[in-house]
């Protein structure tokens, strides 16, 4: 076992157009300051990275990781959750999603498409320089709006969306592979990929490739009535990233998972900041802990009520309560009788000459 590293602190949320939040070297010290150790980089906003060069030049990257132990701070993991949700994007979602690409892009989604593949290549490539074993991303969609069976699904159409799901990201696992990282899906709604069967089915249909990993993010679960514990004991072994975030799900005999369409406050199921919900993070972090999670935790912050700059405040000091440092020996040792063959064979009355 490890003791898991954190706090870090997942950036998107975070930017904006004012100081501190509208740069890298802005948002730097204010997050240590509060007493994060990481920072978790969106890929596609050029005020925290620059994706080419961080591709292209180890030059680059050690200038990035410089500029971050100025104030003791390292990046924990790129995020490609933009790019990679537009490598698969179902048509009816053209238009929404076509905001996530660049604007000479938008209504060409072929182009849109191969655009995104290369990204993932590029941060994939940019996270090797960095020194980082793990990227997060999305897998991006094209069975979602079949989410429900009605009316009746054709039969093979869920099959043929995961086979095409595989086949577009395939090369870029082998590309992952290449590089020495992990590709770290969000299991998240409006994914292909939103719970464990919907991951072994795209892990049967890339032959269960040794980098496709997962992000794990308890709120996700409790939103969909998942047992986030079990799904650890599960999959631990493809767990390589976690977002720290959490959840509260309260329905009623007007409303249930589905929201009934109305906005986060109102919902019976909604994002807190983290203490504010309701997964047990003590019994998170020991199963991380117990299976030898080697990486980071990582505050996301979305709440439906509490201000960002609270939620990161208190987000630091919750991940930081919530590490289990490892024991270096057994609570007992200390009435231990030591290593005696011998005498274990004697206490099993078996004999001492075997």
């Amino acid at each position: 076992m490890r003791t898991i590293q954190g706090p870090g602190l997942f950036l998107a949320q975070y930017l904006g157009d004012a100081p501190p939040f509208d740069s890298l070297d802005g948002l730097a010290p204010w997050a240590a300051e509060l007493g994060f150790e990481g920072l978790q980089l969106p890929s596609w906003d050029p005020r925290c990275l620059d994706l080419e060069r961080a591709a292209t030049s180890a030059a680059y990257g050690d200038e990035l990781r410089g500029r971050l132990a100025d104030h003791g701070l390292v990046v924990t993991e790129l995020s490609c959750h933009l790019q990679g949700q537009l490598v698969a994007v179902h048509p009816a979602y053209d238009e929404l999603f076509d905001a996530f690409a660049p604007p000479e892009l938008r209504g060409k989604p072929e182009q849109r498409t191969a655009w995104a593949a290369t990204q993932v290549r590029l941060c994939l490539d940019a996270s090797h320089h960095l020194g980082l074993t793990a990227m997060a991303a999305f897998p991006g969609a094209l069975a979602w709006p079949y989410f429900y069976p009605w009316p009746q699904r054709p039969p093979g159409l869920v099959e043929e969306a995961f086979a095409e799901l595989a086949r577009r990201w395939r090369p870029l696992l082998d590309h992952a592979e290449e590089v020495g990282v992990d590709v770290c899906f969000e299991l998240h709604p409006g994914e292909d990929l939103f719970d464990g069967a919907t991951f072994e089915r795209f892990l049967d249909a890339v032959d269960d490739h040794p980098r496709a990993c997962l992000l794990y993010d308890p709120s996700h679960f409790v939103l969909q009535g998942l047992d986030y514990l079990d799904f650890v004991h599960r999959y631990h072994e493809r767990i390589r990233a976690f977002h720290v975030k959490d959840a509260e799900f309260r329905p009623d005999g007007r409303q249930g998972a589905y929201g009934g369409f109305l906005p986060w406050q109102e919902r019976a199921g909604r994002f807190r900041s983290l203490g504010h919900g309701q997964v047990d993070f003590g019994a998170v972090f020991t199963a991380l802990t117990a299976h030898d999670y080697p990486g980071w935790a990582v505050l996301e912050w979305e709440c439906a009520f509490e201000d960002k700059e609270v939620g990161a405040r208190e987000g630091a000091r919750f991940i930081r309560d919530h590490l289990i440092v490892v024991a270096d020996s057994a609570f007992d040792d200390f009435v231990s009788a030591g290593d005696d063959r011998a005498r274990n064979r004697r206490l099993l009355g078996l004999d001492d000459d075997a």
